[in-house]
């Protein structure tokens, strides 16, 4: 294939994330029956009945028995990681996966592109060869601030894994609340986890539900990453063990915020239900602390399958900045002990002792400020990756427009869809190479999220955005890569993303169809 599209291209409706090859060819597609054949990958062939009965309101039954023309799933050995092929003829479908994950992403670009005609369901006649741009393909979901219960971390994984997203990252700890449970600490949640900002109910996940979490997740090709943020947003730890932990540090600045927002001061001893962050610390250099930081790791190690075990190291704003250094490289060398990759927040990147190939998470702006992109490229230097998560594009908990009720605005104000669109992960960081790039990651933060309906707005449609820079070649690349592209291409989701129960914003920024018109 050559990429070439057809004279309409701008008006075809291509999936998202744009594939990297993609072409439009001769003929009418594929118009589903009432019952349709499907034969193939037996897990595959359950994934793809049930999208396609939920797609078509229940008018198509895909039936392995039943007869004529209809879909093939198949896997084939290939190089390429992830990789699929979908060609689409009036004789049928066939979507061919490189491995099972290939075949999965294959089956949910096939349901974007069945549509409503004049004659039926329809698939049209393309044939579109598709592999990832980068690795890591991730969301992150704040549980700490707002908890969520195991059910809605389900939703979520369902919603990213439709994307072609294959890294849920969980922020389980932060000062309002301690969210996992620790075999060896249980006095993390049964004294740190009943809270949240604003006084809501807190909550917390036991070893079985986490299990649970990791497993539905990994059904769905996609890795957890945990999150023990350290040595900061650790006010929580000190409800378990006030021995470990400083004294809150009040700076102008956590005044400024409590004025800004009618939150609260931290007090040592009692929760903190406030949105303030970088007032808290562990007490570093202490033998007591890297056993606790030794015990919570080393369990949470053996109860993550992934390869990749997060240790925050962000807004440590009021730890001394040797200290910080002494202590993020410290958990560095505990986390790679524990046999996994470790990840940290960009200003861990400044620290000269980190454990080689520690992961660097950057979430600056897209235009780097004050020296975050130097940090950044410290991981680079050690011989680690970067993950991008730029604050003023991929920021989900950043208000949409100005008049929405929910989010915030610190990251350059307003984040329209448009702006979640037009960045470019390649050129954020200079002297950072595309292979030094592990991935893309949106993140929702929770401050003032309380809802799975809340989480559905917020994330939809941003995160088709960001699900598009991760997967899809770059802007300079194929000639669909454009916001005029992107905002058709996510319009035509209008009816998918209904029939699936997302609750997603009809932004103004997107030309939505409806099922009589699409």
């Amino acid at each position: 294939m050559t990429g070439t599209q057809p004279r309409d291209a701008a008006a075809f409706p291509w999936p998202v994330p744009l594939p990297r090859d993609a072409a439009a060819v001769e003929g009418p597609g594929f118009t589903l029956q009432a019952r349709t054949a499907v034969t193939g990958d037996q897990t595959a062939v359950g994934i793809l009945t049930n999208l396609a009965s939920a797609r078509t309101d229940g008018e198509i039954d895909l039936d392995p028995t039943a007869a004529g023309p209809g879909i093939t799933l198949s896997i084939t050995d290939a190089e390429t990681p992830e990789s699929y092929r979908l060609i689409t003829s009036t004789d049928g479908v066939a979507v061919t996966g490189s491995d099972e994950a290939g075949l999965f992403y294959g089956i949910q670009t096939l349901t974007q592109l069945i549509a409503r005609t004049d004659d039926g369901w329809r698939i049209p006649a393309v044939e579109i060869a598709d592999s990832p741009r980068f690795a890591y393909r991730g969301v992150m979901l704040d549980v700490a601030r707002h908890f969520s219960p195991v059910e809605v971390v389900l939703g979520v994984i369902d919603r990213a894994a439709q994307l072609k997203l294959n890294h849920l990252h969980l922020h389980l700890t932060d000062d309002q609340g301690w969210r996992i449970e620790i075999p060896s600490r249980p006095e993390l949640t049964r004294l740190a986890s009943a809270t949240a900002i604003g006084g809501d109910p807190g909550g917390l996940y036991t070893a079985e539900d986490y299990a649970r979490i990791v497993a539905y997740a990994a059904a769905r090709h996609m890795t957890v990453v945990p999150e023990i943020d350290l040595p900061g947003h650790t006010h929580a730890v000190g409800l378990a063990y006030p021995d470990l932990v400083e004294e809150p540090v009040i700076s102008d600045h956590i005044r400024e915020v409590v004025e800004t927002y009618g939150s609260t001061l931290p007090v040592a001893g009692e929760p903190y239900e406030g949105l303030a962050v970088g007032f808290s610390s562990l007490r570093i250099g202490d033998a007591a602390t890297e056993a606790f930081v030794t015990d919570v790791v080393t369990d949470l190690a053996a109860m993550t399958p992934g390869p990749y075990l997060h240790v925050g190291g962000d807004e440590a704003l009021g730890t001394d900045p040797a200290d910080y250094a002494e202590f993020v490289s410290l958990a560095s060398r505990i986390v790679a002990d524990a046999g996994k990759v470790p990840v940290m927040w960009h200003e861990a990147g400044a620290a000269s002792d980190l454990h080689p190939g520690t992961v660097g998470h950057y979430w600056g702006f897209v235009s780097p400020t004050d020296g975050t992109d130097d940090k950044a490229r410290g991981f680079v230097t050690r011989g680690g990756r970067i993950i991008l998560s730029p604050a003023d594009a991929v920021y989900l908990d950043m208000k949409d427009a100005a008049d929405s009720e929910l989010g915030l605005t610190w990251a350059n104000g307003v984040t329209s869809v448009e702006r979640a669109y037009a960045w470019e992960p390649g050129t954020v960081l200079d002297g950072v190479a595309e292979s030094d790039i592990l991935g893309v990651e949106a993140a929702l933060w929770t401050e003032t999220v309380r809802s799975p309906d809340d989480i559905d707005t917020l994330m939809f449609p941003r995160i088709a955005a960001a699900a598009e820079a991760a997967w899809s070649p770059a802007s300079d690349l194929n000639p669909l890569r454009t916001w005029d592209s992107f905002r058709e291409r996510v319009g035509a989701l209008d009816g998918l993303w209904s029939a699936l129960g997302i609750r997603f914003r009809r932004s103004p920024e997107i030309p939505w169809r409806d099922e009589e018109t699409s």
